[in-house]
This record gives structure tokens, C-alpha cells and sequence, in this order.
């Protein structure tokens, strides 16, 4: 059963956990997050991180339940951090708590912790070992048993204090069953991974969900107990805190995050360390700064304060089995990732846009610490080309600046203080600017008249296709004018028109001119017809008087 689900419609692409993911288990399909189960160390930090909850741990409540119907008793053990999580609640009170929700008891881990911690101790004084590492945390059990194989000797091979306490629950009640409650992710693959030993496990959100919805309130009292010093497990430096230490050949260390985890391997890899205890906690701050406690209870010096006034000074009282009882068995896990050759990962940084080292920023904007680690990731199908920003950006700002560049209209942008922050070169040819530089920067009233800009940004509207002449330059224009709120920036947008302009006036003067012709050839042939009608008008005169004459003269015959 896998511990950590993806919920793919929460999951926006920010690749957020792919940074935080100190073993980068995380690949990429399709822009949706997966988690590749074989890599995974189940550190948690990608469900702390993911700011949309695309990340979440598989329940186990139903599970459990199951359990309680069923005829066997069952059992907690509870995590010493549980202090931390229920502010002012001691161990007698969850006991009460969780006997309602109908288990049979409750103990704490710690008593398990006991157990380890003095079988540390007994390795230290008998065994001559070269290094020791505690396997308490399956972070780092599972760090080195897939990405150091080479350590495993030195990893300790000790049951986990969880372990310990519900293999002890088992052999005192028969037929028990054993449920785990802490802070932790990893312990539910603890507990599937080694059969047998814990039958569930829940988180400290499971089990308060679980008591909200069924009414139960836990009671705020502590009860001391002298007899506790292991509920000091949970911090950091906290096993160390606990054992005797009485062996003056080793050097005892805590350390504590997964970075710092990784960086303590590489030594001891390069045989820089000898002679060590080291306590290894894959969360920093240890077990109280585990991803259900930095999730939903993120309080570091107020839990390590909790933790340190609850535990005692001695240990608890518990016999201590033979070794080999709590012995446990490492093997290691591979991977089996693909391993690219230096040549796929050339060609792979060359699509990057990767063409020289100086090219490589490393900016770790994908989540990968270098550009060569993203190159084998997208080799291996964990990664997309387009995961890189760099790369992106570059591609975006080099279309855009071609379509700026090669447009035939001219294009200005400005701020809201009117400078100009952009121009492209067929607005210097229409404004006769020599280099964008003698203007950037600068007002525009440099260039010409800031008004239509000054209206658009008063009044947020923008104004379109508006036709002026531009006097200082003898040309005409053709401008639109938008004001961008979010970049907060006014955009010009300027088509030449002085040849439209010039043509339009060209026609009107040929119309004109034609207009002139016609109304002189007009004048010319009413004229002619005047001047025919006058001569006709004569001629007519002088017949009519001829013609009278002569009917005058035949008459007087």
C-alpha cells in the first residue's frame, strides 16, 4: 500500500516539492506531480510543503477500526511526542482518551526507546565497531539502504523504538494487536515493509480528527514520572541524551535534517570519519519537527520545551531482552534508475539551451541543484524540458522580442511616470531616433506629446486608431493607446500612415483639379451656346424685317 498520494486536481505544476525533495523521488507527466515509490524515503517533505494539499498521507482510521471490531485487544503505543502535539496532555490522560475510541490500552514508545537505547549502549562497550549509526528513523534506514549502500554495515541493526515497544506489547498480551500513533509518514511503510510486528499505524492528524468526530476531549493533566528519561527520543541529540556514553574511543554527534544526513554519508563514503556514533534524524529537530507535527503543529522550541519538562531522569522499568530479540535485518534496495551517458546528457543540455558551461546557471528553479542533475533527470523521465525557467523565459522574451522586432508598426512602452522602458526600431524610423538608447528611460515628452498617454492613464480606458500628425516629424499616425494594470504599464501602438495621408491628399487634389476643368469647359460651352443664341437672335431680327419688307412691297403692288 503506497503512504503518500497524489491528488492530481490540487496538483498546479509549481514544482515545489521536486525542490524541497532531498532525494528528488518526484517525476513529472504531463505537468502533474508523481512520487516514485523505489526513490522515495518517506521523509514527508513534499506532503509539508505543497502549498495546494496535492500531497497526502494515506489513512489507516478504517483500518484500525476494523481491528477494534474484531475479538483480539489492541494496543497503542504512542509516540513521546505526543506531548508536544496535545499541549498539557500526559500519558494517563491519552490512555482515557483512547479507551473510548474502544482500544484495550495504551502505552508509550519511549519503553521500546529504553530498549534500543541500552542495546546501543551494549554495542558500543562490546562490539568493536568502526562506525554506528542509529536506525531509530526509516528516513534514513531507507537514505542509505538506497542511495549509500555501501554505509550499510554501519547502520545499526536494531529494531526502531516502535518495533521494540510492539514486539514487547505482543509477548506480554496475548493475541494483541499493536497500532502506532505519532508524527511520522514513515513508520506506515516501517510497519508493511516488516510484517508482523505493528498492525497499523496512525498519524497525530488521524487520531484528533478521529476524537473530534467522535466527541471525545482529551483532559489536560500531566503525571511525572522520574522513571521516563527516553521520552527524550523525539529530539534532537535526544538518544544521545538518554545512553550511558561511557566509551571514550568513539565521538558522539546528533544530526538531524536529511541535507545534513546526506552531506555525514558522503564522509564517512570518502573515509573521512572513524570511530563515530552518529544519531541520524531525517527531520530537523528530529522526531518533533516531523511532517505531521510541521504541517499542522509547527513550534519547535515549544515542543523541545514540552518534550524535555515531561521526560524523567532514569530509565523506565523494563527488562532487557537478549540481542539478538531486537536484531534487524537491512538489505539493500535498488533503484534501478537509468544511468544516461555523457554524450545523452551533452545533447540533453543543448535542448535545455545549454550550449556552454556559462549557460548552466544551476539557478535550481526546476527543483534539481544543477542543470546537469535536470539533463539526467528528463533522461530518466522524471523531468520535462520545460521544467527549466531560464530556458522559458529566454524562449518567451526571444518571440516576443522577434514579434517586437519585425513588426511593421512602431511600438512604445512606457511606465506610469511616461519614461520610456521600450521601443522597437519601426518606431525609431518613424521619430528619425538613431539608437534605442538616447531614449530609454527618459520622458516622453522627449519624442512628442504625452497627452494622449496622460488621458489613458487618468482615466484607465484606451484609445484606438486615433490619427494625428506628428509635426516634428512630418508624418502621420495612426495610435492606440492601452494602459495594462497588472504590468502596470501604457503600451503604444503606432502605424505609419503618412503615405495613406499623402495619397488621400493627392486624390482630393486631382478632384479637385478635375472638379476645376469641368466647371471652366462648363463655362466655356455656355458661352458658346450664349454667344450662338446671340447671333441667332440677330439673324432672326433681320429676316423677320426683310420678310416684312418684302410682304410690304407685294402689297402696295
Amino acid at each position: 500500500m503506497e503512504c503518500l498520494t497524489l491528488k492530481k486536481s490540487n496538483c498546479k505544476n509549481c514544482y515545489k516539492c521536486i525542490r524541497h525533495c532531498p532525494v528528488k523521488s518526484i517525476r513529472f507527466s504531463g505537468n502533474q506531480a508523481y512520487i516514485i515509490a523505489n526513490e522515495c524515503i518517506m521523509c514527508g517533505q513534499c506532503f509539508v510543503v505543497c502549498p495546494q494539499d496535492a500531497k497526502q498521507i494515506v489513512g489507516e482510521t478504517e483500518k484500525v477500526k476494523v481491528l477494534l471490531h474484531g475479538e483480539d485487544p489492541v494496543v497503542v503505543s504512542i509516540a513521546p511526542s505526543f506531548v508536544a502535539n496535545y499541549e498539557g496532555v500526559g500519558i494517563e490522560a491519552m490512555r482515557e482518551a483512547l479507551k473510548k475510541l474502544g482500544f484495550y490500552d495504551a502505552e508509550e514508545t519511549a519503553i521500546g526507546a529504553t530498549l534500543v537505547k541500552r542495546e546501543y549502549d551494549r554495542m558500543l562497550n562490546e562490539e568493536n565497531r568502526d562506525i554506528i549509526i542509529t536506525s531509530c528513523c526509516h528516513s534514513v534506514n531507507l537514505l542509505i539502504q538506497k542511495y549509500f549502500p555501501k554505509e550499510l554495515p554501519y547502520l545499526a541493526d536494531v529494531l526502531s523504538p516502535m518495533q521494540a515497544h510492539c514486539k514487547n506489547i505482543k509477548e506480554r498480551i496475548p493475541n494483541a494487536k499493536t497500532v502506532f500513533i505519532g508524527p511520522c509518514v514513515a513508520k506506515k511503510d516501517e510497519a508493511q515493509h516488516y510484517e508482523g510486528i505493528v498492525d497499523a499505524v496512525l498519524t497525530f492528524n488521524e487520531l484528533t480528527e478521529w476524537l473530534k468526530a467522535e466527541n471525545v476531549t482529551l483532559e489536560r493533566k500531566k503525571d511525572p514520572d522520574e522513571d521516563s528519561r527516553a521520552r527524550l527520543f523525539p529530539t534532537a541529540g535526544g538518544i544521545l541524551k538518554t545512553m550511558a556514553l561511557e566509551n571514550p574511543d568513539y565521538t558522539y554527534m546528533a544530526i538531524d535534517g536529511t541535507e545534513n544526513c546526506i552531506a555525514a554519508l558522503r564522509d564517512i563514503e570518502n573515509g573521512n570519519l572513524h570511530r563515530c556514533f552518529i544519531e541520524m534524524s531525517a527531520c530537523v529537530g528530529s522526531c518533533i519537527g516531523g511532517p505531521v507535527m510541521e504541517k499542522f503543529h509547527r513550534s519547535p522550541v515549544k515542543d523541545f520545551v514540552a518534550v524535555s519538562e515531561y521526560a524523567g531522569r532514569n530509565d523506565f522499568n523494563v527488562d532487557q531482552p537478549d540481542p539478538l530479540y531486537l536484531e534487524k535485518q537491512f538489505e539493500i534496495i535498488n533503484r534501478n534508475s537509468y544511468q544516461p551517458t555523457e554524450e545523452e546528457i551533452l545533447d540533453m543540455l543543448r535542448q535545455m539551451g545549454k550550449t556552454k558551461p556559462s549557460d548552466e546557471l544551476n539557478c535550481g528553479s526546476c527543483g534539481y541543484n544543477t542543470c546537469r542533475e535536470k539533463a539526467v533527470a528528463v533522461l530518466q523521465g522524471k523531468a520535462e524540458i520545460s521544467m527549466c525557467l531560464p530556458h522559458l523565459n529566454e524562449k518567451a522574451e526571444s518571440f516576443s522580442d522577434t514579434i517586437v522586432k519585425n513588426t511593421p508598426n512602431g511600438l512604445i512602452v512606457l511606465n506610469e511616470k511616461l519614461e520610456v522602458q521600450q521601443i522597437n526600431s519601426a518606431a525609431m524610423e518613424i521619430m528619425n531616433i538613431r539608437k534605442a538608447s538616447d531614449i530609454l528611460g527618459d520622458q516622453v515628452i522627449r519624442i512628442m506629446s504625452p497627452k494622449l498617454f496622460s488621458d489613458v492613464l487618468g482615466t484607465g480606458r484606451g484609445i484606438y486608431n486615433k490619427r494625428e500628425y506628428l509635426a516634428e516629424y512630418n508624418r502621420y499616425v495612426e495610435e492606440t493607446v492601452v494602459y495594462d494594470k497588472e504590468s502596470r504599464l501604457l503600451i503604444c501602438i503606432m502605424r505609419d500612415v503618412t503615405d495613406e495621408e499623402r495619397e488621400k491628399d493627392k486624390k482630393e487634389s486631382i478632384s479637385r483639379q478635375t472638379i476645376e476643368v469641368a466647371d471652366k469647359v462648363v463655362d466655356k460651352q455656355m458661352r458658346i451656346v450664349q454667344e450662338i443664341a446671340s447671333l441667332l437672335g440677330e439673324t432672326a431680327a433681320e429676316t423677320k424685317i426683310a420678310l416684312t419688307k418684302l410682304k410690304e412691297s407685294i402689297s402696295d403692288e
